[in-house]
């Protein structure tokens, strides 16, 4: 489960792309993200690409070169294509020889430097894609602090259900929504239940709403049948993104009884276009605890190398920006920060569950982690908790209120790991708007 730390990890190494130096940026060398990109309004084919600072490292150019060999160029290959999915298939060892090679031609005393620069390109004149074909989508709810306020709000006499501190919970999402940062989300209408009807009438969703979370990819499978052990459990995940569940609160409350989401959740989900890997994220590691007096998880959900490094510190935040902010080119409203450490089951027991019953997860399957809200209020990660299920209207700076998303909102998901002594590993944003 740990990634041991290696030379590509050394927070006093330097890139020859100057932008990747900048102190605050999502992108040192440290980091090298990749993605599925190609230059905007030309038609051209996209390809997979890693971010360096303010650019794109061109991968499929860079092959062409042949800048390194073994199994690295294999790695490099892959990356030729629209698409992630070969690479992630090829496994660990694969995705590391790959992160080696291009640390090593992006380090600031590279041989090649001048002749690689010609497969660079500036992030602002790009456009991006989902990383893979994204096979199947499951969105989990691993906050208990999510989780308690949602249900003290649906059920005031029982906010946390008796199976939550037992099992991880989730749902099977819908595939075909899913769109990369920069979506347009339409206001999706559904049956609702006016309060005091009698009866419920289609509308348009009145209480559209944003979930922070992280999503999971899934790199190398499992054969149906055979169930991953949590041990082994991290090593089939290729990376990890930003993932917004919009949500219909108003359809929620009136479908969700007894089988959960649907028409609520399926309309659009967003992600971030960049794939943040677990090695790059080796130095945020941390202990992974449950509180003493909450029940252990079962043996399948548990092992020493979890308790020693299965969770991570992982900044995230979520900001506004109506239109009349961006009418006047105003800042956007920040309306949550909280940490991924906070979470009550980590990315491992996630993949160790939902293959526990034989279910086999191939490459570029999306789990989603569920809204991640921390102990206060002013951590939460939703707007449902944030202002109470709309009975606290909350104030911007701008001097507008909200309770739940209005046309013309968008929405901006950021996350990054940052503390002294480490290189801030960011994931860039996913954002989206209400068309």
């Amino acid at each position: 489960m740990s990634i041991a730390l290696d030379a590509t990890h050394d927070p006093k190494l330097r890139s020859w792309v100057a932008s990747a130096n900048l102190p605050g940026g999502d992108f040192p060398i440290q980091n090298l993200p990749l993605a599925v990109f190609r230059r905007a309004g030309g038609g051209e084919n996209f390809r997979c690409g890693a971010a360096i600072g303010d650019c794109v490292l061109d991968l499929g150019a860079l092959d062409m070169l042949s800048p390194f060999g073994g199994l690295g160029a294999e790695a490099l290959a892959a990356c030729a294509e629209p698409s992630l999915y070969r690479l992630m298939a090829l496994g660990r060892e694969a995705w590391s020889a790959l992160r080696r090679g291009l640390s090593e031609c992006l380090r600031e005393d590279a041989p090649r430097a001048a002749e690689l620069a010609a497969a660079l390109i500036p992030q602002s004149g790009v456009e991006f894609r989902l990383p893979a074909r994204i096979g199947d989508y499951t969105d989990f709810y691993t906050s208990i602090h999510h989780a308690t306020a949602v249900g003290r709000l649906f059920r005031p006499d029982q906010p946390l259900l008796p199976n939550y501190k037992w099992v991880p919970i989730a749902y099977h999402g819908r595939t075909s929504s899913l769109g990369v940062s920069g979506q347009q989300v339409r206001r999706p209408q559904g049956q609702i239940m006016p309060r005091g009807a009698d009866r419920p009438q289609l509308a348009a969703s009145a209480r559209l709403d944003f979930e922070l979370e992280v999503g999971v990819l899934i790199g190398t499978g499992n054969g149906l049948g055979r169930p991953v052990p949590i041990a082994q459990a991290e090593s089939h995940v290729f990376g990890l993104c930003l993932l917004n569940d919009w949500s219909a609160r108003d359809l929620q409350a009136w479908e969700y009884q007894p089988l959960g989401p649907f028409l609520a959740k399926s309309f659009a989900t967003t992600i971030s276009p960049w794939v943040v890997t677990l090695e790059a994220l080796a130095p945020y590691r941390l202990p992974w605890s449950r509180p003493a007096e909450d029940p252990q998880p079962l043996p399948y959900l548990d092992c020493g190398e979890l308790r020693a490094h299965g969770a991570l510190d992982l900044q995230l935040e979520v900001a506004l920006e109506t239109a009349a902010m961006r009418a006047r080119r105003a800042a956007p409203h920040l309306l949550a920060r909280t940490n991924f450490r906070h979470s009550y089951w980590s990315i491992a027991q996630m993949v160790a569950h939902h293959t526990v019953n034989g279910c086999n997860l191939v490459p570029g399957d999306l789990l989603g982690s569920g809204t991640q809200s921390g102990p206060t209020p002013e951590q939460a990660g939703s707007l449902l908790e944030l202002t109470a299920g709309g009975k606290r209207p909350l104030r911007l700076e701008s001097g507008e209120m909200r309770t739940f998303l209005e046309d013309g909102d968008r929405v901006i998901l950021r996350g990054w790991c940052e503390r002294p002594g480490c290189a801030r590993i960011g994931f860039g944003e996913a954002s989206g708007s209400i068309v």
